[in-house]
């Protein structure tokens, strides 16, 4: 799914096989872990798994930008693939489990990465992340996710063509609906929404 069939999915498939030249473990663990894998247009993040469809998806925009990698690209599959497996584990993507659950999913891309034979520019990315999600856990939280959804919902629509006063009228909506929502606050043991994995480089994180 894109809006333009064609050019995303196929970085997608060359993506996956540059994983199975260089990685048959993780290739493997993808096939078996992901039902699909979707190019889509994502508000809050640049790729997320959806526990809902067991799949891998990604924002069509991440996919196709300028400073987007082969490389970077497989690595965010490896990445989403590694939530899909603990899910399938009963590791549930909760709040105080986040930071965990990020640093393994950010370790096995750089093993990922050591295998490449161009990985550096990509391994030293990835520590850059694991040391920051190290220092901002609190990024992690419910709430700075529901704040990253609202920031990136007028930039999505506005992408997709929406006319502004549109936008004004759906994020006036979006708003109540937070705020009720807030008012019945979920206990934080219980499941997060089913697409809860963000990539966070798309926020200029460093």
């Amino acid at each position: 799914m894109e809006s333009d069939p064609g050019p995303a999915l196929r970085r997608v498939e060359e993506a996956l096989q540059l994983i199975q030249r260089h990685d048959a473990l993780n290739y493997s663990r993808i096939t078996r872990h992901l039902d699909r894998i979707w190019v889509h247009v994502i508000a809050s993040a640049q790729a997320h798994y959806d526990r809902s469809l067991n799949a891998c998806v990604i924002d069509e925009r991440y996919a196709l930008g300028e400073a987007m990698t082969l490389e970077k690209l497989a690595s965010t599959i490896v990445h989403e693939a590694t939530h899909a497996r603990l899910e399938g584990w009963g590791i549930v993507y909760v709040e105080e489990r986040r930071a965990r659950i990020e640093a393994i999913c950010l370790r096995r891309e750089l093993r990922f990465a050591a295998k490449l034979p161009d990985g550096e520019p990509l391994r030293d990315e990835i520590v850059r992340t694991l040391e920051w999600c190290a220092a901002n856990s609190d990024q992690l939280s419910d709430a700075r996710f529901r704040e990253r959804d609202d920031q990136g919902q007028p930039e999505t629509l506005r992408y997709l063509g929406a006319p502004a006063w549109l936008i004004g009228f759906l994020m006036r909506i979006v708003r109540r609906r937070r705020l009720r929502t807030e008012s019945r606050a979920q206990p934080s043991n219980e499941k997060p929404p089913a697409g809860h994995c963000r990539r966070f480089r798309r926020y200029n994180i460093k």
